[in-house]
């Protein structure tokens, strides 16, 4: 079983940043995929990236690439996504979910799921 918190959600402006966090409990973090999503008020939810358990192992979705960075430390059992130029279009309740998976960008190989952290981008 794995528990997941995202923290770092928040105001922010237009072409600003933002860092969200998930916590992991559990002994065995790094034998999990990583991935964050995230779902816009009246939208699906959508895949942003995902980190394999090699860190070098990573996928962003296209509206997010060159913008976004998912990263991992197995050490502290978190992964973060590093958030700039931010968009308005990037408001969303954002997700970190863990896989047991080495790898995956599908939602539905997810195992475990955050409560999730909401970000609000102003124009």
């Amino acid at each position: 079983q794995v528990q997941l918190v995202e923290s770092g959600g928040g105001l922010v402006q237009a072409g600003g940043s933002l860092r969200l966090s998930c916590a992991a409990s559990g002994r065995t973090f790094s034998s999990y995929a990583m991935g964050w999503f995230r779902q816009a008020p009246g939208k699906e939810r959508e895949f942003v990236a995902a980190i394999g358990w090699s860190p070098a192992n990573t996928y962003y979705a296209d509206s997010v690439k060159g913008r976004f960075t998912i990263s991992r430390d197995n050490a502290k059992n978190t992964v973060n996504l590093q958030m700039n130029s931010l968009k308005p279009d990037d408001t969303a309740v954002y997700y970190c979910a863990a896989s047991r998976l080495s790898f995956t960008t599908h939602d539905s190989n997810y195992d475990y799921w955050g409560q999730g952290t909401e970000v609000t981008v102003s124009s």
